[in-house]
């Protein structure tokens, strides 16, 4: 970076808050949802419809994951701008959707990252450095995935697990060409409305019901704004000048079936502390933990961890209430700098994030600008 930076935010500033309040989730609110599919150009299904949980009934051998592993999909197959997909999606869902009551649109990863930097324990790999480019529209931040690396090709003779090839052999894809089911929800943390985006790994059909059910009002109408046949075919540009390029298919499932799915040898313990974080930011209730011996796969079972994530939330309290201050002391130095920055960490230069000025590229097509920008009368 040659500009100069806007400021530094150290760890043990976080400490100062003094901070009571709550900072807990509520009001959850599923909006909208998308599946990449394998296509020439840029190409979502909305809403799609996630992998269905549908194991075999005996131990399973499953080959080793080889061959090209998406680590950023939204960047991998739009670099040109990761977040209009989001946007794009939800705004086919609701087009009169309101922004002006959200304070931050982020994909899932980001906020991870935020807490892990908060508490390096939180994460299961410690301390990493990392990147999250920052605009402020108005009032509404975006926050946007950085990675220097999206995808990664294994070679045949290398070996790094069998998580995706469990995932083909243990669920069953509900969208032709899909390579990812991506959702959006939006929810309030501390005094801040999110909007969230993450990558969703299945669903379970008649998933437990441990915890909150989703108000059937708010069910119907989603289902009935999504529920698009696959007969959908048609393939229309996201806007004139966009190279995102959608199609209407797949249904609407509820928050309450999602699922995400862990697979580890039956040698290594797998505490589910250690993907508790995970699920709380995505609000996710269910877990497939799948274990294996040399590629056999064991029966898996899937837990509804409801319970077990909001005790973390309770139990972490005063990371929560950190992350809430560092949420919005990013957002105040970025719009007080011109409305766009670069957050860095990097554990070798101190234990900070650096925030320096953005290199002037745009994170979303102009026409989207103009939904979030406030009306003027």
């Amino acid at each position: 970076m040659h500009s100069a930076k806007m400021a530094d935010i150290l760890r043990t500033d976080l400490a100062k808050t003094g901070s009571t309040a709550a900072a807990s989730i509520t009001d959850v609110h599923q909006l909208s949802s998308y599946n990449w599919i394998e296509a020439p150009e840029p190409t979502i299904a909305v809403p799609g419809k996630p992998a269905l949980w549908s194991p075999p009934k005996a131990p399973r051998k499953v080959a080793k994951d080889s061959g090209l592993i998406y680590s950023a999909q939204n960047a991998a197959r739009h670099p040109d701008s990761p977040l209009e997909p989001l946007f794009r999606s939800l705004l086919i869902t609701d087009p009169s959707f309101d922004f002006q009551s959200v304070g931050l649109v982020t994909d899932r990863n980001n906020i991870r990252k935020l807490l892990s930097f908060i508490n390096p324990s939180l994460s299961r790999n410690g301390r990493e450095p990392f990147t999250i480019k920052v605009e402020v529209i108005d009032d509404i931040a975006i926050f946007c995935r950085s990675e220097a690396e999206v995808s990664r090709f294994i070679a045949p003779d290398k070996f790094v697990g069998y998580g995706c090839e469990f995932e083909k052999a243990y669920t069953s894809e509900q969208i032709s060409g899909s390579t990812g089911h991506h959702r959006i929800i939006s929810y309030q943390f501390s005094d801040l409305k999110l909007i969230v985006r993450y990558e969703t790994d299945g669903y379970v059909d008649n998933a437990p019901t441990k915890g909150k059910e989703m108000d059937s009002e708010d069910l119907t109408s989603l289902i009935e704004s999504l529920s698009l046949g696959s007969t959908s075919s048609i393939v229309s540009p996201a806007s004139a000048k966009s190279k995102l390029m959608i199609k209407k298919e797949g249904e609407a499932v509820p928050i309450e079936s999602t699922l995400e799915i862990k697979t580890r040898s039956a040698y290594k313990p797998f505490d589910i502390q250690e993907v508790i974080p995970h699920l709380w930011v995505s609000q996710t209730p269910n877990l497939v933990r799948a274990f294996h011996k040399q590629g056999l796969f064991a029966v898996p079972q899937v837990e509804n961890l409801t319970r077990e994530i909001k005790q973390w939330e309770e139990d972490h309290q005063g990371d929560l209430q950190k992350l809430a201050v560092l949420i919005k002391k990013i957002i105040n130095v970025v719009k007080a700098n011109g409305g766009a920055g670069v957050v860095i960490y990097d554990f070798d230069q101190g234990d900070k994030l650096v925030i320096w000025p953005a290199d002037g590229n745009k994170l979303l097509p102009e026409d989207v600008y103009a939904r979030l920008q406030k009306p003027s009368y």
